[in-house]
């Protein structure tokens, strides 16, 4: 489920303590070591997170990605014509509502082609959860990110009134059909799928799917492939705070009815799922785009960097995935956030490349600190390269050298962490809070404004200060990507 009202459990003290007791002996990531290399190099790689927000959907179509996650108060679209920059990209507002039943809650966008015109599916409501109902938007003309107006409500005759979240289109055997999670006999949501005579009309009951989990309570997002004569739904299950949120998946052979439950064969087991040496925690709520050339699969999802069950800290992430001998999609492992991946074929590239805490950078640059700083790899998966710096030393610094348009930096927000004030090229002081009431790993925590493309300095200066519900000043060092764009 897409809660955003539920309470966040603060964590123990003691695992401030921990997280900040840094040992060589912890486990690191188990990806392959990198190496620096030169800028040039690192132009055809990318890290995650592609964006802070959970629910991705991403599609690539006139020479640009195109992503949407869920924002809650309207539906943002990032554009940017490498993978790489999508963190970078500022968001277009593409739609906002007046219609009070429909103008809270968003959640879940997605977008389709049909017949020279983009159609934006979502959710919302009108402030109570169990309101949730499915709409969809019609674009002016052939351009993903509009402009956009309202096309129609969407709803099976037989679940008129109730809950509805997660819509997805299914295109199957030249026909179009709505797939999304709602009330029915197996869950509150649970799947459903309903016939449709055109992107925008819904012509008939819809049928509940049993579909299997390893938990009882949530069947959501189904997303489709379809290759080598089935099409594969895949879908999320349990709660989406719960860090054994996980994929699974269901096949239909082509020229069988997908409103006929029983044509649907369930796989066994999940098909992506928690990666915990990876510091990779429930991955989901996913989607399938291919890359610029059409030659490789895509996956883009959310995950956590922590193990606690919230609904805080998801962040999209992608990665290439492959096919089984049987005919069946390969999801893989979650990777590790930050690890060095080629970008999909076709992809321009961008120039991007990354400082690591200790200096060691895949570009032009590095970092130096003033003052006394610790450091190790007690953080393990939750950082890149599996350590970071730490100080709460009022005064102390730490200062990167790069040259690019733009700089994030990223690091472990934490209960003990305080208030930082950060500088570019000496500039004015901006304050930045990096304290989390969850300890999260590499998380983004400052993106500079955008520069002119030359060398450039980024200052981050220990204030000493905290907020109320801080229980120290901590100001952690870890990753910084910069960009090129």
């Amino acid at each position: 489920m897409h809660a955003w009202s539920r309470t966040a459990l603060v964590p123990a003290l003691l695992a401030l303590l921990a997280g900040l007791t840094c040992s060589p002996q912890a486990v690191a990531h188990q990806e392959p070591a990198e190496r620096p290399v030169s800028s040039a190099a690192a132009s055809g790689t990318f890290r995650n997170p592609l964006n802070t927000g959970p629910d991705p959907f991403l599609t690539y179509a006139n020479g640009a990605y195109h992503l949407t996650t869920t924002q809650g108060d309207s539906i943002r679209m990032w554009s940017s014509p490498s993978l790489a920059t999508l963190l970078d990209a500022d968001p277009k507002t593409v739609w906002t509502d007046t219609e009070s039943s429909r103008n809270q809650h968003i959640w879940a966008p997605e977008f389709y082609r049909f017949s020279n015109h983009w159609y934006l599916y979502y959710t919302a409501d009108d402030g109570t959860d169990d309101h949730h109902r499915l709409f969809v938007l019609e674009s002016a003309g052939d351009d993903p990110t509009g402009p956009y107006h309202f096309k129609a409500k969407l709803t099976p005759p037989n679940h008129t009134g109730d809950f509805a979240i997660d819509p997805g289109i299914l295109r199957h055997d030249g026909k179009l059909y709505l797939a999304y999670s709602g009330i029915n006999r197996y869950q509150h949501n649970g799947l459903n799928i309903a016939p449709m005579s055109n992107p925008y009309t819904v012509s008939g009951d819809a049928v509940a799917i049993d579909a299997a989990g390893g938990c009882p309570e949530v069947r959501e997002g189904p997303e489709f492939l379809n290759r080598n004569g089935r099409t594969w739904m895949t879908y999320s299950t349990c709660d989406t705070g719960k860090p054994d949120y996980q994929v699974w998946m269901m096949s239909l052979p082509d020229n069988a009815d997908p409103l006929v439950p029983g044509n649907w064969k369930q796989h066994s087991g999940p098909v992506f799922s928690r990666a915990d040496a990876r510091g990779v925690f429930g991955p989901g709520h996913h989607a399938f785009f291919t890359s610029p050339d059409g030659t490789e699969d895509w996956l883009v999802y959310h995950a956590k960097t922590t193990s606690t069950n919230t609904y805080t800290n998801r962040t999209t992430r992608a990665q290439k995935i492959s096919w089984n001998a049987d005919g069946s999609p390969n999801l893989g492992t979650p990777l590790a956030m930050g690890a060095t991946q080629n970008l999909p074929s076709g992809d321009p590239g961008s120039g991007n490349y990354w400082i690591n805490d200790d200096g060691r950078s895949s570009g032009v640059g590095g970092v130096t600190y003033s003052g006394t700083w610790n450091s190790g790899t007690g953080c393990a998966a939750q950082c890149f390269w599996s350590d970071d710096h730490w100080s709460d030393r009022a005064g102390n610094s730490a200062t990167f050298t790069f040259t690019g348009t733009r700089i994030a930096l990223l690091s472990v927000q934490d209960t003990g962490n305080g208030i930082a004030a950060i500088s570019v090229d000496g500039g004015p002081e901006q304050r930045v809070d990096f304290y989390g009431a969850i300890r999260t790993g590499e998380t983004l925590q400052y993106l500079s404004p955008r520069l002119a493309d030359g060398p450039h300095t980024l200052r981050v200066r220990v204030t000493g200060e905290h907020s109320t519900a801080s229980a120290g000043s901590f100001i952690s060092v870890d990753r910084a990507e910069v960009y090129r764009d």
